[in-house]
């Protein structure tokens, strides 16, 4: 017997149908050799579903009716996405990533597609595509994903889901500070490095514009050795792993991390009073690498690894000499209670702290252990557990 849908249904999802064209092709290159640039996608027609309190619009592709089993479960899906939606700007206190995404306005749109892939014909629950307008991307859901997933007509359970791909959302609107991966040549010359006097003098603005220009030049903010490639990653403030949607989910996704942190620790006065040594040394080129990595064969939460003599860099363009010094956060190990950040951790794994509990804890590693761990033999030990 055929499934009869309430009136009320019916008509919103003809409404929404009858007045959108097709997308899919629009956004996502499929399988095949076709490949289109941003100014190549063609808006869909109307206006969409507006979400209560937010500035984007939810729109539905015409295919979505046969992707799922009638067209109830079709009308169910925008509902579904529409209510989970309004359920995380109810608790954006809980879901940060969403929160930034939707306080900076960097989601143009979000499109229900029958299914979603990317150029290579790889299928997706979610993808996040890049616009015309600088800074500012569309979200694609997969119904037939929802349907598989049972998230139909449950809000509440879609949201977490929903809400860890915006670092996605975040990732790619970032048109300025794209993630790095791998081993990246540094412009070790050009490099903007400056005195401690001149830092001290600097406001924290300017000292974050400094930063950004050594993101691009000198200070990398992933393991070189992608230890973090195709592992899971934290919830912020739990220790529920979540798996990865892509091989360099965790590695992006801590990249985007580190580097918030980091513009904090030299933003915020508190900072430059309590551990003075941190905001120097992320500006003087003391610090060239500040990194989640995973060794499990070492229980230690942070390391601090400075280079020997013999590997000095000349940094600048006046060619400072510099043994630089790198940071490394072990992605699953606590704090021990000898660890100068321990109180502030709350005996979370070092991937599950907030961004200013990650603030604090690279802070105080640079303030306490930067000058200890100099060149007296802690180089040759580290390196015997360096990540595989």
């Amino acid at each position: 017997m055929s499934c009869r849908m309430p009136p009320v249904l019916w008509a919103l999802f003809l409404m929404c149908v009858v007045a959108i064209g097709l997308c899919a092709d629009s956004y996502v290159t499929h399988a095949g050799h076709d490949e289109h640039s941003a100014a190549e996608f063609q808006d869909p027609l109307g206006t969409g579903n507006e979400v209560p309190d937010l500035s984007f619009r939810v729109f539905v592709d015409r295919g979505v009716e046969k992707a799922v089993s009638d067209q109830a479960q079709a009308a169910a899906a925008l509902r579904t996405v529409i209510d989970t939606f309004s359920y995380l700007n109810q608790h954006r206190h809980t879901y940060p990533l969403f929160d930034e995404a939707v306080s900076k306005g960097l989601l143009e749109r979000v499109i229900i597609e029958p299914t979603v892939h990317n150029h290579e014909g790889k299928l997706f629950p979610f993808l996040v595509v890049r616009t015309v307008d600088p800074g500012r991307v569309r979200l694609l859901i997969s119904a037939s994903s929802m349907s598989e997933g049972l998230y139909l007509g449950e809000a509440e359970r879609f949201a977490p889901v929903l809400a860890r791909e915006f670092q996605w959302v975040i990732s790619k609107a970032s048109t300025n500070q794209k993630p790095k991966t791998g081993s990246i040549e540094r412009d070790l010359r050009h490099a903007p490095i400056r005195t401690d006097q001149e830092i001290r003098t600097l406001s924290g603005e300017e000292r974050v514009g400094l930063l950004q220009q050594l993101f691009e030049t000198y200070l990398r903010t992933v393991d070189d050795l992608q230890s973090l490639d195709g592992q899971s990653y934290y919830e912020v403030g739990s220790t529920m792993l979540a798996p990865p949607s892509q091989p360099d989910s965790a590695t992006k996704f801590y990249d985007i991390r580190v580097r918030d942190a980091l513009q904090q620790i030299v933003r915020e006065p508190s900072f430059l009073k309590r551990t003075p040594l941190a905001v120097t040394g992320l500006l003087n080129g003391t610090i060239w690498n500040v990194a989640f990595v995973r060794v499990d064969q070492r229980d230690w939460a942070t390391r601090t690894r400075v280079q020997p003599v013999d590997k000095a860099v000349m940094v600048g363009v006046a060619g400072r000499s510099v043994q630089p010094a790198a940071i490394l956060i072990n992605l699953h190990r606590t704090a021990a209670p000898d660890d100068p950040f321990y109180t502030d951790t709350k005996h979370l794994p070092m991937g599950a702290l907030s961004t200013d509990q990650l603030a604090l804890v690279i802070a105080k590693e640079i303030q306490q252990n930067i000058i200890e761990k100099s060149q007296r033999g802690h180089v040759a030990q580290d390196a015997l557990t360096a990540p595989k």
